[in-house]
């Protein structure tokens, strides 16, 4: 669509809409020249009106946000199949021209209101948030199957992808301008999201931050299972008080004193951990200590998972964080999400159980790739090259209890090596990654 020389009278545009009011801007748009999306709904907000909304990834209720318009679409992700997703774009009455898409979590069906109306339009982006093609919650994966590779693709990358195009050209036409910046912003499976953009769609986005991204699906759900059954049978398994009032004090007495920071490891590669220290003695109180096979499930969780010829599947646990390990991984049950992925993405089969894993399973998600949702390309020279100068910032808590904080550092290394053998960009220039002592998965 030609938009002319409207870009120079931006600030004049603007005003003139204020004059005329937002809300008639909102209540009369329509879409040109998109057959393959429709315009659900409008709704616009007054400035400080209560915004109290919420959908299987996340809620919003508040009164603090500046006025803007939501527009609910429906986009045609599959003509064949006759599939859709659910995408959603804010557009605040004060726009900067730039446009911020946000990304969701685990196997969320939901658009990110949350992330839309706290971190998007309250600093006067244009948001973007889409369902991924389905309705469920974060850990629920029963609609990828049996079967159902349509839906997995929706979510894998194709939901994200064509609400990034259709978000863009709803702002440019509601504004009548061109958005100048397209960013992105999303952890963990955001994350994932974020990366697989950026590796296959490389001018959708000018610069994305991502978290601890899942982009290694095909392994971080099977390093997931062996992590579970590292604590079975019983009596492997390590309760909440071990983890909190055993474990952890016992890591802070042998690595504390590594850096100056109180309380916290600062970067726990340098601590060497041995949870010997804490075998219970002859009579000792067993929920002051560890008996033989906990010590031994302790190692296997602070030890990367290698596999067969010495194979790295994924990174571990990293001392410093075991608060928050009871209610990851390491639990009594089974952890939903990676369960649900080998009975509905990988296997096919909704009776299958963890305790069904082996080894045996990983070449076969890694050649199945459920959705093309790996996102492990290290080649972003299309993104990050003199031709189009994109960006990547990347942060990863050492204390994340969900996805190993070794999976960031794996990516990152393999990004610099590529990028060194193959090109002439300085991984400085385009790609910066941050730890961050202490910090969880949420």
């Amino acid at each position: 669509m030609f938009y002319g020389l409207q870009w120079l009278f931006a600030p004049a545009l603007l005003n003139f809409h204020t004059v005329l009011g937002w809300e008639s801007t909102c209540s009369s748009f329509t879409l040109h020249n998109r057959t393959d999306v429709t315009v659900f709904a409008t709704t616009y907000y007054a400035a400080n009106a209560t915004v109290d909304l919420a959908t299987h990834m996340s809620s919003i209720d508040t009164n603090a946000l500046p006025g803007f318009c939501r527009v609910q679409l429906v986009i045609t992700t599959n003509t064949t199949a006759n599939s859709s997703c659910n995408t959603e774009v804010w557009l605040p009455d004060e726009w900067n021209g730039r446009v911020l898409t946000v990304g969701n979590g685990g196997f969320a069906g939901g658009v990110n209101v949350a992330d839309l109306g706290y971190l998007a339009i309250a600093q006067g982006f244009a948001g973007i948030s889409t369902d991924t093609g389905h309705t469920g919650g974060v850990r629920v994966g029963t609609w990828g199957g049996p079967h159902n590779d349509n839906a997995i693709v929706d979510w894998g990358w194709r939901a994200l992808h064509l609400s990034v195009i259709s978000g863009k050209e709803v702002t440019n036409q509601y504004y009548d301008q061109i958005h100048n910046k397209s960013y992105y912003l999303g952890c963990s499976t955001g994350g994932r999201q974020g990366l697989k953009e950026i590796q296959t769609f490389p001018e959708d986005f000018d610069g994305v931050v991502v978290g601890s991204p899942a982009n290694w699906q095909t392994h971080l759900q099977d390093w997931s299972i062996h992590m579970n059954l590292d604590v079975r049978p019983a009596s492997r398994f390590i309760n909440a008080s071990q983890w909190i009032h055993v474990v952890h004090p016992e890591v802070l007495r042998q690595c504390d004193a590594l850096d100056g920071a109180y309380g916290i490891i600062n970067d726990p590669r340098f601590c060497n951990f041995r949870p010997e220290t804490l075998t219970c003695r002859p009579g000792q109180d067993p929920s002051t200590c560890l008996t033989i096979p906990q010590i031994e499930a302790a190692r296997r969780i602070y030890a990367d998972y290698y596999e067969t010829n010495q194979t790295w599947i994924f990174g571990s646990y990293y001392p410093g964080g075991e608060v928050a390990f009871p209610d990851a991984l390491v639990t009594q049950a089974p952890f939903e999400i990676s369960q649900e992925w080998f009975r509905y993405f990988v296997l096919n089969d909704t009776e299958w159980t963890i305790e069904q894993y082996n080894a045996s399973l990983i070449p076969i998600a890694d050649e199945i790739d459920p959705g093309q949702s790996n996102a492990i390309d290290p080649n972003l020279t299309a993104f990050a090259g003199p031709e189009h100068n994109g960006k990547v910032l990347h942060y990863v808590g050492w204390a994340d209890q969900l996805i190993s904080p070794g999976n960031s550092l794996h990516w990152y290394e393999s990004v610099y090596a590529f990028t060194q053998a193959h090109t002439e960009l300085k991984i400085d220039d385009f790609y910066r990654m941050f730890t961050a002592p202490g910090m969880n998965h949420w």
